[in-house]
């Protein structure tokens, strides 16, 4: 068939050709095919609709050298579209393509091949196929190769290989190091940048960072760094001498040749952001060693990331902080950093970013932690108010690590006084409420180290933070739970605290945390003994038992063992609750009832009048103090006297006042009190007239005892006891008081648990150490150690004290020795 010459201006038609059987047509129609994908993504995109890549496919194999580069070609200029390299991906081309890498191949073939691999080694799936195939062994030959276009996409292509974890293993193991230094000096820039990258990627290893170091691969990237005509390429080399930093033999290494120093002054000297903050980056990454730590110390790193404090870049800001932060764990580092630095990551903490506030006062967390003259350095750089602010901020390491600062400066008074004042107690309560953890763990503490204080305490209170503080005791987080009993234990230090918490369910809480093995922890147990001891009425109705170093007060009250699941209610609760056949409820309170305060209005000849002082909620001109009798000061306003409309007005404007006055001090008292026991008040200043100055304490104990029986109904015949009507009587008092509510001084004949509570209550304001114990059936009883007389004949002898209990009922003053039979008999029968 004579030779036909075909012109054809359609892709379509040149795709037919592409079947043909002769080598010349299917080189030229590969050739022509090439040009046109070459142009843009639309005619690649138009060869892929015309089925284009399968019979390329095909042609990759074919037994022509020609031919098959030129298909080859053709290829690997298409792969960069997303569609052809899917439909390459399903047609399975990679082991033909890893075929094309043999040795023997021509430079062009390589060069398409591994430009087509580098395109679909982006995908995963690629990544196994090539490695399973055996293809990253001839990448990594193809390295040497004498064309830079065949080393670029062979060294991309193992950069996209290394990506995964799982094949650093196997690039070390074919000593890829040797040739990816030796790209670094190519001069082609995107070639040295591709090597850098993949060394990044790879260092992270150990094994790797001490091959690294074996073939001075350390000196070439500090040459890199020195010369100014490779700047693209420092961030990218930088990179690859901070992973080199993490490990310790290679730190010593590059400390030994001067590298160290060189770096720090190379990062010192850069005005690229990048730079110094993938220098702070690494700094951070190496001091978490702490041989490390060490070494950097011996260059003092501290002075280049104080430095980068102040670079006008949130991100280097960030790192530099974060490099901080780890060579805290230096001490030498801390010192230093004490020295300077504090100031400048203070200010950081009123930045408009707020990972820069983060990073800023998680440094300071850690410089502060143990160590008090930096904690001085924070607040001698106004950090304070900036540090409460950072409670609300909006990342929670930031609130956490402001919380753990703000405890930290709290170890020393002034600072914690200082902190306190500036409403510590309020900032705390959101942080209480966080969700996180870590913030939860962090703002309990802090509760814990201000709550010494009783105004701290106050403030907690009325900001409604007591509740959230409550909640975190169901925390399953250990450490939350742990801090929140410390922080319960702490602010349980005064009745009014200890009582809300209660109310709150933080004892129902405790009490369930103390009962499990997992759940309890050093402070619950703590914290519940507090929570009681500071809330008597509670713990003798949950415990039965008052030790004698807990002193009955006034407010105090006895309303019987309560039941495992019932509300404790409080005495104003119960005073207004109808009248019932349950037990009396004995309440305490000796103290006397307060000045009633009054407004009074008393006509003067030159038309004075007084009134009370309402804390200065406002005021009239010249007022003129004068004494009053009063527990409160009275003011004397003079009126001039005449008929006037003017004074008229004044006269009116200050019985306003008045009535303003009243209504203000109606308010301060109108919460409930209970009323006053004249009667145990009466008995307490007899008792202290004629028993506290008995020589010694049997002597008062005896007569104190005898002093209880004689006003609860005196002596009773054991016989008789259940003649002792005790029980009408309280019916009586409770019937003609109206109420289950019972003051202890109206009682004439009390049982065992009225005599032993009143013989408590007056020992506990003569001195007299004791404690009251509640029994069965109505049975109490009170507990005193005494030291007994030394054996006749023997002196100087100092026995131990022994416990007694005391008769109030039978033998008054009789004391019975804990242990004994009679002790026993009066417990129980």
């Amino acid at each position: 068939f004579d030779p036909l010459l075909v012109e054809s201006k359609t892709a379509a038609t040149v795709v037919l050709m592409l079947s043909s059987p002769e080598e010349e047509v299917l080189a030229k129609a590969c050739d022509a095919l090439y040009k046109f994908a070459s142009k843009g993504d639309e005619n690649k995109v138009t060869l892929l609709g015309l089925g284009a890549v399968e019979d390329l496919y095909k042609l990759i194999s074919h037994e022509d050298p020609i031919v098959r580069r030129n298909a080859i070609m053709v290829l690997g200029i298409m792969a960069s579209n997303h569609d052809v390299k899917k439909l390459l991906r399903e047609l399975d081309v990679t082991n033909s393509l890893i075929a094309q890498l043999a040795p023997e191949e021509d430079v062009v073939i390589h060069e398409f091949a591994t430009l087509c691999l580098a395109h679909m080694a982006v995908e995963y799936t690629t990544k196994v196929q090539i490695l399973e195939q055996g293809g990253l062994e001839l990448l990594v030959k193809l390295l040497g190769s004498p064309d830079p276009d065949v080393k670029k996409n062979s060294v991309e292509c193992i950069y996209l290989l290394v990506q995964d974890f799982q094949s650093h293993a196997a690039v070390r193991a074919l000593n890829v190091i040797p040739p990816l230094l030796e790209l670094l000096k190519s001069e082609y820039p995107v070639i040295q940048l591709l090597a850098l990258k993949t060394l990044e990627e790879i260092s992270r290893d150990r094994e790797t960072r001490i091959i690294l170091g074996e073939n001075t691969g350390l000196d070439c990237l500090l040459k890199i760094l020195e010369t100014n005509e490779f700047s693209d390429l420092h961030v990218e080399a930088l990179a690859v001498l901070g992973n080199c930093l993490e490990d310790v033999h290679t730190l010593q290494l590059i400390q030994q040749t001067g590298g160290l120093k060189k770096l720090l002054s190379f990062v010192g000297v850069s005005t690229v952001p990048d730079i110094q903050k993938n220098a702070a980056k690494a700094i951070a990454r190496a001091a978490y060693d702490s041989e490390n730590r060490k070494i950097l110390r011996e260059e003092e790193v501290e002075k280049c990331l104080i430095n980068l404090l102040e670079i006008d870049n949130d991100g280097v800001k960030v790192a530099a902080s974060q490099a901080i932060s780890a060579m805290c764990e230096n001490l030498a580092s801390k010192r230093a950093f004490g020295l300077q630095g504090i100031p400048q990551l203070v200010q950081l903490l009123s930045s408009d970013n707020e990972e820069v506030k983060e990073a800023a006062v998680t440094a300071l967390a850690n410089l502060t932690g143990g160590s008090p003259s930096n904690a001085s350095a924070v607040a001698e750089a106004e950090a304070i108010e900036p540090l409460i602010n950072t409670l609300n901020a909006e990342r929670d390491g930031a609130i956490a690590n402001a919380a753990t600062v703000l405890t930290n400066l709290a170890t020393q008074e002034p600072f914690r006084i200082n902190i306190q004042s500036r409403g510590i107690m309020s900032a705390l309560a959101e942080p209480l409420r966080s969700t996180n953890s870590h913030v939860q763990s962090k703002a309990a503490f802090a509760v814990a180290a201000f709550a010494c204080d009783a105004d701290a305490r106050t403030e907690l209170r009325n900001a409604c933070g007591l509740g959230p503080l409550s909640e975190l005791l169901h925390s399953k987080n250990k450490e939350v739970r742990r801090n929140a009993c410390l922080a319960v234990m702490v602010c349980a230090s005064d009745e009014i605290t200890a009582v809300e918490l209660c109310r709150l369910g933080a004892l129902d809480i405790l009490e369930e945390i103390n009962l499990s093995i997992v759940s309890k922890n050093n402070y619950s147990e703590s914290a519940l003994e507090k929570l009681l001891d500071n809330n008597l009425s509670q713990k003798y109705s949950r415990m039965g038992y008052l030790s004698s170093s807990n002193i009955i007060t006034d407010g105090f009250y006895d309303c019987g063992q309560i039941k495992p699941g019932v509300k404790f209610l409080s005495l104003e609760e119960l005073s207004t609750q109808e009248l019932t056949d349950h037990r009396a409820i004995i309440f305490i309170n000796a103290k006397p009832e307060e000045d009633t305060i009054t407004t009074t209005i008393m006509p003067f000849r030159e038309g004075g009048i007084y009134m009370p002082n309402s804390r200065g909620s406002f005021s009239i001109p010249n007022p003129v103090q004068i004494e009053s009798l009063s527990c409160q000061p009275y003011f004397f306003f003079y009126v001039r006297k005449g008929k006037g409309k003017k004074e008229e007005e004044k006269m009116k404007e200050v019985t306003q006042i008045i009535s303003k006055v009243q209504d203000e001090i109606n308010l301060e008292s109108s919460h409930w009190l209970p009323p006053p026991d004249f009667i145990l008040l009466d008995y307490i200043n007899n008792a202290s007239k004629t028993i506290l100055p008995l020589t010694t304490t049997r002597e008062q104990v005896v007569a104190l005892a005898q002093f209880v029986a004689d006003k609860m109904g005196g002596p009773i015949e054991r016989d008789k006891l259940h003649d002792f009507s005790w029980e009408l009587h309280i019916s009586e008092i409770e019937f003609e008081l109206k109420c289950n509510v019972v003051p202890i001084g109206k009682v004439k004949k009390g049982t065992f648990y009225h005599r032993a509570l009143l013989f408590k209550v007056i020992a506990d304001r003569i001195g007299i150490r004791c404690s009251l114990v509640r029994g069965e059936y109505n049975r109490a009883w009170n507990e005193v150690e005494l030291v007994d007389d030394s054996p006749q004949g023997i002196t100087g002898l100092l026995l131990p004290p022994q416990k007694y209990i005391v008769d109030l009922m039978f033998e008054p003053g009789f004391l019975i020795k804990q242990g004994s039979a009679e002790a026993d008999q009066y417990k129980h029968i």
